[in-house]
C-alpha cells in the first residue's frame, strides 16, 4: 500500500499535479507519523487506517466549509476525499450492515452502546462508524 501511494506520488509529481501532489504528500507524511508511532513499519490495514482518518478529517471540513459558504474549498475538498476513497476497499452496503445490526439486536443487545460494541468489530475497516450508528439507532427505534 506504501509503495503504491509513494509510485502515485512521483507520478503525480511527473505530471506536475499539484493538489494531487499536495494531497498524496500529506499522507504519506501521516503514514510516516504512524510509522514512527508503531516503532515500526505500518500494515496495509494501519495504512487504510490512516486513509480513513484523513477522508473524515476531509468530511469535518467540508462540512465546516458549507456552513460558511465556501463552496470553492468544500469542492476541493470532496475531490481529495473522492481521490483518497480510490485507496480503500469497496464500503459495505447498507443492507448488509442492518442485516448486522437486527442479529445483534436479536442476540440481545437492547441499547446503542452494546449495539455497537457487537457490530463495530465485523465491520472494522470497511465501514464508518457514523454509518454503523446511524442505522443501529434506526434498527433500535422499530
Amino acid at each position: 500500500m506504501i509503495a503504491r501511494l509513494q509510485a502515485d506520488l512521483n507520478a503525480s509529481r511527473k505530471a506536475q499535479d499539484k493538489p494531487g501532489t499536495l494531497l498524496l504528500g500529506t499522507i504519506l507524511a501521516d503514514v510516516k507519523n504512524r510509522r514512527i508511532e508503531l516503532q515500526r513499519d505500518p500494515s496495509d490495514d494501519e495504512v487504510r487506517e490512516v486513509l480513513r482518518k484523513g477522508i473524515k478529517r476531509r468530511r469535518e471540513a467540508i462540512e465546516m466549509y458549507d456552513k460558511g459558504g465556501r463552496d470553492d474549498l468544500a469542492s476541493r475538498e470532496r475531490a481529495e476525499v473522492t481521490r483518497l476513497e480510490t485507496y480503500l476497499p469497496a464500503a459495505i452496503d447498507d443492507d448488509e450492515i442492518r442485516v448486522a445490526v437486527r442479529a445483534a439486536i436479536v442476540a440481545g443487545a437492547n441499547n446503542i452502546g452494546a449495539l455497537m460494541g457487537a457490530v463495530m468489530p465485523k465491520f472494522k475497516g470497511r465501514a464508518e462508524g457514523g454509518t454503523i450508528n446511524r442505522i443501529a439507532r434506526e434498527e433500535l427505534q422499530k
